[in-house]
């Protein structure tokens, strides 16, 4: 998004600053590619933590198995209108693998799964009782793109939507990723003040991430739970560790699901159990690899030792309850 032409900032302004163009284009999308006996049934798949939590790697990994469609980069800028799009864009080869802008050494082209479905619910309103079928329709027309039965999901803002979307689709698994604390909030903490620097750089990063409702760190970020905060300073750990320990007692309470799976990212990255564990949650039986890397930071920074420790023992619980 930093190295984008003029040309192509242009086109992502026309695509997606407009509410107004999105849903004239989603409009037009149903009207060419979708039928009413096409919403799938199937058992999808949504990945909603914390950012940094290892949405993303969950993501590449289960896209990889080839039995899903997700949203990619090749569907940006017109996201709501995946088919329509791709006719216009028929025959443009894969672009070279680049490391992401977080500087994560995760590599994407324009081929790989991102998380761009917030768009749809910026142009819809969640409190609109039609949009929910509207939504089942988006995803329709997702796997119709992809030749896909079952269709993946990686969106963080969902933690506020695991209640709705678990009770509209029963059927659908949805996985709730959680790091170690500590090292997740320094994560944020440095993903946040990189991008914050990065987007005064570059206005068109701060514009592009606003855009797709990539709010969870930068100059336009958004806390993701509304409690009363008693940290505000967003420059230190305390406030991250605020927000992630207010974050997981909200979903803590969806382990009484049983289509709502927590896993642990460090038992990931250290016990294949876990992962085939997760596999069969999901209904997936081949194999698929196993690449979860362990990430472990050295912290010097300071932090309230009753709020950590009130995070630490959140954390063991959330363990527990794999």
């Amino acid at each position: 998004m930093n190295n984008y032409t003029r040309s192509q900032q242009l086109l992502h302004r026309l695509a997606l600053s407009s509410s107004f163009l999105r849903e004239a284009l989603f409009d037009l999308e149903k009207r060419l590619f979708f039928k009413e006996n096409s919403v799938s049934a199937h058992s999808h798949v949504f990945i909603a933590g914390m950012a940094r939590s290892g949405t993303t790697t969950l993501l590449n990994a289960l896209y990889q198995t080839n039995l899903f469609a997700s949203l990619s980069y090749a569907d940006m800028p017109f996201v709501l209108s995946p088919n329509l799009w791709a006719k216009f864009n028929k025959g443009v080869s894969s672009s070279k693998p680049q490391v992401r802008a977080h500087g994560d050494g995760i590599e994407i082209d324009n081929r790989s799964p991102e998380a761009f479905e917030e768009v749809f619910w910026q142009t819809f309103d969640q409190q609109d009782p039609s949009t929910l079928a509207e939504f089942s329709t988006f995803i329709s027309l997702v796997l119709k793109k992809a030749q896909k039965a079952r269709y993946l999901s990686k969106n963080n803002q969902n933690i506020q939507r695991i209640a709705l979307l678990a009770k509209h689709y029963p059927d659908a698994k949805f996985i709730i990723p959680f790091r170690e604390p500590r090292q997740h909030c320094f994560s944020l903490l440095s993903q946040h003040q990189k991008f914050c620097s990065l987007q005064r750089e570059e206005p068109f990063v701060r514009k592009y991430m606003f855009w797709i409702g990539h709010r969870e760190f930068g100059l336009d970020y958004c806390p993701s739970t509304y409690q009363e905060s008693q940290y505000t300073n967003t420059d230190t750990m305390d406030h991250w560790l605020e927000q992630w320990l207010g974050n997981y007692q909200n979903l803590q309470k969806f382990s009484e699901y049983a289509n709502v799976q927590l896993v642990c990212y460090e038992d990931l990255c250290t016990d294949k159990q876990v992962w085939s564990s997760l596999l069969r949650f999901i209904e997936v039986d081949q194999a698929t690899r196993f690449d979860f890397r362990k990430s472990e930071k050295e912290i010097g920074l300071p932090c309230d030792t009753r709020l950590f420790e009130r995070c630490t023992a959140l954390y063991q619980q959330l363990r527990n309850l794999q």
